[in-house]
């Protein structure tokens, strides 16, 4: 059996749900748990970006102008603004790809963020799948996509696996007539951003996206952007709506990717490094009861693998704490559970909400 039959298979008429997404975990009666479902940096939005938002209240009455934001962004990636496409959050983006672009045959590698192959079936697209396996670290493999893929989708650091991927492996993904896209919505999030491809103009087809929402604070307001060859742009922004980001995330937009803010993001993705050994340590202590760090974790969350791990997620609850089931992603089941890092005395009280939902009877 060759690599790709291994690997790849074609998207079922029914299977993961891929629009659950760790919000579900902490919205109605989740709403007071200690949330680690959502990969959201805690504490966020700090206070002065609050106020540099609630600034523009005072001029909603005009069309958002997102060309101040537009250039504040292609200034820090080092690219001409014909380069870049500002979206309502990365998921406006996936959105955009998949009914702009003229796609035969798009694939995606999984597991990864749902959003893509979902936006994908949305257009009416049949999606291949490259499923990444356990036994190999969940890295990328070049030679398991098929060479006619036309558009190929992977994250990195990839939720929710929290690998981060080489560079120079992605890399070798492009080729001629085909798109590639890298979702780099946690890269921020990664100690000098090692392994980015944000703005490269040297990789043919490539199209990078990037969030504010995650490091910032700001899911709620949407904002996010696009990085690719002129055409590409060109082509997304025709089959977007007018005025696609409100002046309150244009503001934004332009304050975090300012030398201030890329400061505070670069200390904070060293904090969320440290935080993460706390948890991943922590975590290696269940190894008795069957617990499974996957690894090398990269990303501001990290992967567990575990027996029962539904009524442990349950259990979880009980004592107050909300965490992302796995069976949702695409080359997961139900023994899969992602963790979001939190600060020490958060993780501390996890885990010792963890001793007792492992230890209760199954």
């Amino acid at each position: 059996m060759d690599t790709h039959t291994r690997t790849r298979t074609e998207t079922p008429a029914v299977g993961h749900d891929l629009r659950h997404h760790g919000d579900a975990e902490v919205r109605d009666d989740g709403a007071a748990l200690v949330d680690l479902a959502v990969n959201v940096r805690a504490d966020t939005p700090p206070v002065w970006l609050r106020e540099h938002v609630a600034a523009t209240l005072g001029s909603l009455a005009a069309y958002p102008d997102g060309r101040a934001a537009r250039a504040a962004v292609a200034a820090r990636h080092g690219l001409p603004v014909e380069r870049v496409l500002l979206t309502a959050g990365a998921a406006e983006a996936f959105v955009l790809l998949a009914r702009a672009l003229e796609v035969r045959r798009p694939v995606v590698v999984h597991p990864q963020f749902t959003e893509p192959e979902a936006a994908l079936r949305g257009a009416g697209h049949r999606v291949g799948r490259v499923l990444l396996r356990e036994t190999d670290g969940f890295r990328l493999d070049a030679a398991t996509v098929p060479e006619d893929a036309d558009l190929v989708v992977i994250g990195n650091p990839t939720n929710p696996t929290s690998v981060l991927h080489r560079a120079d492996t992605i890399t070798r993904l492009a080729r001629p007539g085909r798109t590639l896209v890298v979702d780099e919505a946690f890269m921020d999030a990664v100690p000098g951003e090692r392994e980015a491809l944000a703005g490269r103009t040297d990789v043919p087809g490539l199209v990078v996206l990037r969030s504010l929402t995650k490091t910032w604070g700001l899911a709620g307001l949407r904002i996010g952007y696009v990085l690719a060859a002129p055409r590409t742009v060109a082509e997304l922004e025709r089959a977007q709506p007018l005025w696609p980001v409100s002046t309150p995330a244009l503001a934004a937009a332009e304050a975090c990717v300012a030398p201030r803010a890329l400061a505070e993001a670069a200390h904070a993705a060293h904090r969320v490094a440290a935080d993460r050994a706390r948890l991943v340590t922590g975590l290696e202590e269940f190894a008795a009861a069957g617990l499974r760090v996957a690894g090398p974790a990269e990303a501001p969350f990290v992967l567990v693998r575990l027996p029962h791990a539904d009524a442990v997620r349950h259990r979880l609850r009980d004592l107050g704490y909300a965490v992302r089931r796995g069976d949702t992603f695409p080359g997961l089941g139900a023994e899969w559970l992602r963790l979001a890092v939190r600060d020490r005395a958060t993780t501390d009280g996890f885990l010792r909400a963890l001793e007792r939902a492992v230890a209760a009877p199954a």
